[in-house]
């Protein structure tokens, strides 16, 4: 059987049998250009580019040979594999001077070059040059690809709108691009178009979507794609499992994403313990994040430095100091993990929390990188917490230096010379926000309801039900102080009459999400709050009163984790 023959039937795919392939083709004596192409495209099919890249290299220098449009075809893939832009100018270069042919299968290898490589214009002019006759629909994503890359959205649009016959590669590409550029509604519509016009999703399209709804926080857009998922037979593919865990954890549903882990108990991969692990420590479950973590590695899976961010995050949420410390020897001694500043912010954060301040210093001074906005942030958050103003000073200087335009900075500085009382000091500090122009960030909260979100802001007098809204939380509040509810008027942080001070916390942005979840949603459901900011003590106090007197559970997220408010408890056992 000739070489060219026996690579087609496939009998070299194992790797083995590629040496012998490469050993077979060394010892023929003459070679055409179909023997030559058939080791360049299998090597490069296989994903070995820079073998096929030696191998082209080979026969210009060695054979009289010129390559053909499957040669060129064959080697700009390999260049496009790798990234290679270099490389391919010089192909490019070559087709122009031997005087090839630009059409065809070398054009669009030319095109998807360009647009992987970085060479986006490039891959347009030539589009403009030789028209779109001879495109295939690869060159046309590849393009559109690489366009999403650059953040043009515009043009990327504008290169998807132009497809004749879009297939689900071209769909999942700008739902992607959508996706990763936070334009989370046209990611949306163009799913439904998708769908709607008969476009079956694959994978990629559905964890795409599921990544969209994780970050809307929106339970019912999730159950949507899940559903999706389940029609199209892409329910046990582990990208969308491992999707639908993210989703549900960051929906409030930590039940449905144990589920979806349980779907793929075979085939779990590090990203599914991962996800899983920093879903539960998200929710307070934080002994049962790290059971799975020491499961996983009972399983053979090793950890990777996403793993134990979330393993650092359930030691931080219970205060597991010991043995956060243990864990971060661990990632360095055993698996060889070099720490990020990602896992120095969480170090920081579990000595800080914990009160241990002093240790949380030394160990940013002890840091062999940089400290970022994160690290120094996680300390003057604990300094806020446990009243150090000191140390608070100097991390807020050191992450102003780092961020001069910062608001949380000067906020968290102004809130704790307020909670220390130092009136004066925190009035110097809004000041000098003012006179810097630094726009507070303003804290909201929401609630999803019959597939509609409602926004709420601080004494929030715009939504249509606001009347009815107020009302609610006024017999709430009067009921839960009978039930021993004291406001904790120090969350109020401006010298203000106590009577003021608690009418401002009454009408807290989760409160009033609270309450109309109350009047528009049926007896016993669950409510689900999002908040952008960290829940105050007041809040995190009424709240559990609240869950004891409706009979309901309600569910917060802020920026750190998941509070569950259920019979008069919180799942966080008041350590956040």
């Amino acid at each position: 059987m000739c070489l060219h023959r026996w690579l087609q039937r496939g009998v070299w795919k194992q790797v083995g049998q590629m040496d012998l392939a490469m050993a077979q083709f060394e010892q023929m004596a003459e070679r055409d250009i179909v023997t030559w192409n058939s080791m360049i495209s299998g090597f490069n099919q296989r994903g070995y580019d820079l073998r096929a890249l030696d191998i082209f290299s080979k026969m210009l220098r060695d054979s009289l040979l010129s390559p053909d449009r499957f040669t060129l075809a064959s080697v700009l893939s390999a260049c496009a594999n790798l990234e290679k832009l270099c490389i391919g100018k010089q192909i490019h270069s070559h087709i122009v001077s031997t005087g090839f042919d630009i059409s065809g299968i070398v054009l669009n290898a030319l095109i998807s070059m360009y647009s992987r490589c970085g060479g986006v214009e490039t891959a347009r002019r030539l589009i403009e040059q030789r028209g779109t006759k001879d495109l295939k629909i690869e060159g046309f994503t590849a393009l559109l690809d690489g366009y999403i890359k650059l953040g043009d959205m515009n043009q990327a649009k504008n290169i998807f709108v132009s497809l004749k016959d879009r297939d689900v590669v071209a769909w999942t590409a700008m739902i992607v691009g959508y996706e990763q550029h936070g334009s989370y509604g046209e990611a949306i519509n163009l799913f439904r178009s998708m769908v709607g016009g008969g476009q079956r999703p694959n994978s990629y399209t559905l964890a795409a979507m599921l990544s969209v709804a994780s970050s809307l926080a929106s339970l019912s857009h999730g159950k949507q794609i899940h559903g999706s998922a389940v029609k199209s037979g892409e329910i046990y593919s582990v990208s969308v499992s491992n999707a639908l865990i993210t989703m549900y954890a960051k929906a409030g549903n930590i039940t449905s994403a144990s589920r979806a882990f349980d779907l793929i108990r075979c085939e779990r991969d590090t990203v599914s313990w991962t996800s899983m692990i920093i879903a539960l420590a998200q929710h307070g479950h934080a002994e049962e994040a790290l059971e799975l973590f020491e499961t996983m590695l009972m399983e053979g899976l090793r950890p990777d430095h996403i793993t134990y961010v979330g393993v650092f995050s359930a030691c931080t949420h219970a205060g597991l100091v010991n043995q956060g410390r243990q864990y971060f020897d661990m990632m360095k001694d055993v698996d060889k993990i070099i720490p990020t500043l990602s896992h120095y912010a969480c170090m920081v954060d579990l000595f800080g929390r914990a009160g241990l301040l002093q240790e949380a210093q030394e160990f940013i001074e002890k840091m062999p990188i940089e400290p970022d906005v994160v690290t120094w942030g996680s300390l003057l958050s604990a300094c806020r917490v446990h009243k150090n103003i000191d140390l608070g000073k100097v991390a807020a200087e050191r992450l102003l230096l780092l961020e001069p335009e910062n608001s949380g900075a000067y906020s968290a500085l102004a809130n704790l010379y307020s909670a220390c009382g130092k009136w004066e000091e925190a009035a110097k500090i809004r000041k000098s926000m003012k006179d810097g122009r630094v726009k507070k960030e303003q804290g909201f909260s929401w609630i999803e309801v019959k597939h509609k979100v409602h926004v709420f802001g601080v004494e929030d007098g715009t939504h249509p039900e606001k009347n009815e809204i107020y009302m609610t939380m006024k017999k709430i509040w009067d009921e839960i102080k009978k039930m021993g509810y004291v406001p904790d008027t120090a969350s109020v942080l401006h010298d203000l009459e106590e009577e003021v001070k608690e009418q401002i916390l009454r009408h807290h942005s989760e409160k009033l999400a609270i309450a109309f979840g109350l009047i528009s949603t049926p007896d016993k459901t669950t409510l689900r709050i999002m908040k952008n900011l960290r829940v105050c003590n007041d809040c995190h106090t009424a709240i559990k009163f609240i869950s004891k007197l409706v009979g309901r559970e309600i569910i917060v997220r802020d920026t750190t984790r998941f509070h569950h408010f259920k019979d008069g408890f919180c799942s966080c056992r008041d350590y956040w």
